[in-house]
């Protein structure tokens, strides 16, 4: 039996993305959950995977093509699952050891260099620390590490497929 065209698979990975959104974009209007840095900073993360995917699906690109499109993916995946363990370990630290909360972006924006807003946000704060939602005894970083893992298992499959 043929393996599903690689054209397909990424459409089938952009798809999955949207639907990841669409969680997120689900618990924050209609749940009332407010995504912290560390959480804005994995939606791009998935976006910029599921843009990657949609394009190699638009594209339809050889083999050499095809992984390049693989790494573009796999970094936006590693970056991602990089922000999420980051996340969950800064769950796992005691309530008094954590960074402060981070002031509003808007005013770092206006205050702060941008390479401090971004050393800022990705170093994370108590508000990331904060477990307010979970699934199966897992909070919103578990599973997006899940996803990201998923995101970097397929990024390799098309990598190191020979089809």
């Amino acid at each position: 039996m043929p393996l599903a065209s690689p054209r397909s698979l990424f459409l089938l990975a952009f798809v999955g993305c949207l639907v990841l959104m669409g969680a997120a974009l689900y618990l924050e209007h209609v749940v009332g959950l407010e995504p912290c840095p560390l959480c804005v900073v994995q939606r791009v993360c998935v976006i910029g995977f599921g843009l990657v995917c949609l394009l190699a699906a638009l594209h339809a690109p050889g083999r050499t093509g095809r992984r390049v499109y693989a790494l573009g993916a796999l970094l936006f995946a590693a970056a991602g699952a990089a922000t999420a363990g980051r996340q969950i370990w800064l769950q796992s630290v005691p309530a008094d050891q954590l960074p402060a909360c981070l002031p509003s972006l808007d005013y770092m924006m206006e205050a702060l260099p941008f390479q401090d807003i971004v050393r800022m946000v990705l170093h994370g704060s108590a508000d990331c620390a904060e477990v307010s939602w979970t699934l199966f005894g897992m909070s919103i970083p578990e599973w997006s590490l899940l996803g990201f893992v998923a995101m970097l298992l397929f990024g390799v499959f098309q990598l190191l497929r020979r089809a």
